[in-house]
């Protein structure tokens, strides 16, 4: 994938987190499908205006604009919005009054559920190599329960699938 959706230099590309990056490629793929509407719609255009004897230039260009046009107003909101999602996960990644951001010694309740299901299995995963005692710490956590919601259950089941 191409990421022209914002243009950062390869030292800042790097610097980003992987939420960041996945917020990066989600932006690039809400682009890439907003130009290939267009296309399809200039095209389509293209097509009627030819099925109906009337292809002129001026008709074609004026109404291919607005097709651009409007990808381009979409394109900059979506733009628009990702440097706000960027900005906004860069001030809390960094932590709180408690420290920096870390489970369970102080969760990040900024992230999503998905991308806290994520925190918690990296945890789990890199607390012990013995997946039975992964498991039992894991059912044994009551925070896990709170902080996940209804990925609690999700993650115990894959966890539990290791034992076996």
């Amino acid at each position: 994938m191409t990421i022209d959706i914002i243009d950062l230099s390869d030292p800042q590309y790097a610097d980003l987190s992987p939420v960041q990056l996945a917020m990066v490629r989600a932006a690039q793929a809400k682009k890439d499908a907003v130009t290939a509407q267009a296309a399809t719609s200039r095209e389509n255009l293209f097509y009627h205006l030819l099925g109906n004897d009337n292809l002129r230039a001026s008709v074609r260009t004026r109404e291919e604009g607005a097709i651009d046009q409007a990808a381009e107003t979409e394109i900059a909101v979506i733009r628009e919005d990702l440097l706000y999602q960027l900005a906004y996960e860069a001030l809390g990644s960094e932590g709180n009054e408690l420290g920096p951001y870390r489970y369970p010694e102080n969760p990040n309740y900024n992230l999503s559920y998905s991308q806290r299901f994520l925190v918690v299995r990296d945890y789990y995963m890199h607390v012990t190599s013995d997946a039975a005692a992964r498991l039992e710490a894991y059912h044994m956590d009551s925070l896990a329960r709170t902080y996940l919601g209804d990925f609690y259950s999700t993650l115990y089941d894959l966890l539990a699938s290791y034992v076996k």
